[in-house]
């Protein structure tokens, strides 16, 4: 990840997180998915089989806020994220989460710079992109 063209974040094989928070996200909630990320078996196995979790595999995590993953664009074409949280309620709620997903993987989590214009790159190995919601655990 590059902020004002410099690198500011860098991780090796791992997960790119990007969190977007609603202004009901609850503590629960956080628990929830910082739990559900390290423990996903996204990660292949001896057999080429995605077995092992980000944990298992020794893997890092780098968490980047995100609100643009609410945008509603069902009407017109100009995108709204108004179940975006606010900032002064986001950056808290992605603060603790990425507290939650170092203790859960046991290592620092470094993370984006919040309300930053971050470039974030990534090499997609496999690749596997997931969503997943708390309220809607499927």
């Amino acid at each position: 990840m590059t902020v004002d063209n410099e690198i500011s974040r860098k991780i090796g094989p791992g997960l790119l997180v990007l969190a977007g928070f609603e202004e009901s996200d609850t503590e629960a909630d956080l628990d929830w998915m910082a739990g559900k990320v390290v423990r996903l078996r996204v990660f292949a196995d001896a057999d080429g089989v995605m077995n092992r979790s980000v944990q298992e595999a020794g893997g890092e995590i780098l968490a980047v806020s995100q609100f643009t993953l609410y945008a509603a664009v069902r009407k017109g074409n100009r995108p709204s994220w108004s179940r975006a949280a606010r900032g002064e309620v986001s950056q808290p709620l992605f603060e603790r989460f990425v507290a939650r997903l170092a203790a859960e993987l046991g290592k620092p989590v470094p993370s984006g710079i919040f309300g930053a214009d971050m470039r974030v790159s990534l090499v997609n190995d496999g690749p596997v992109t997931l969503t997943i919601d708390s309220r809607n655990p499927e």
